[in-house]
């Protein structure tokens, strides 16, 4: 595997968490920023300047494209290529890579809640495919969701994204 340092332009540093698991010909970029417990399968690939939340898995031959962000307990499949950023708790498959849910099979391995699965997806369903604009979905869904603390990260990550692409779900 191999780890790139900070960049005097960039962060300045490189960051890897704890318990991350770096297969064989892995790639980290300079400026990344790795959270605790993220797997990067065989030749996964991060560009420059991205950000890969806590327990995140990549399959092997994905690339991440610079500056983009992935989120907490996200899975992205092998041969993937990821282009935008990809919310916490999804499932990104393809060669440019669409949501293709959430990622139930992680959740249910880190001892997700049967309530909190359920309200991750009635949240992803409606930030994806209620009325309005992306804010106002977003806006709704943390009204209605305040309580549940899985969904309220999605929300604090799509605040964060501003402007930013997200990647989408497949038709």
């Amino acid at each position: 595997a191999t780890v790139h340092r900070g960049t005097k332009r960039g962060r300045g540093q490189t960051t890897i968490g704890d318990r991350c698991f770096l297969m064989i010909g892995a790639h980290v970029a300079h400026d990344c920023v790795v959270a605790d417990s993220v797997v990067l399968v065989n030749h996964a690939t991060l560009g420059g300047h991205v950000q890969v939340g806590e327990h995140a898995i990549l399959g092997g031959l994905s690339a991440v494209q610079q500056h983009c962000r992935v989120g907490a307990h996200a899975f992205i499949g092998g041969i993937s290529g990821v282009t935008t950023d990809v919310i916490p708790f999804a499932s990104a498959i393809g060669d440019r890579a669409e949501i293709g849910g959430l990622n139930i099979v992680g959740l249910k391995r880190r001892g997700f809640d049967r309530a909190t699965i359920h309200a991750l997806r009635a949240a992803y369903k409606a930030v994806f495919g209620g009325e309005g604009s992306r804010r106002e979905r977003v806006e709704r869904v943390a009204e209605e969701y305040a309580d549940i603390p899985a969904a309220m990260m999605i929300v604090d990550f799509i605040r964060a994204s501003g402007d930013r692409p997200l990647c989408l779900p497949r038709d």
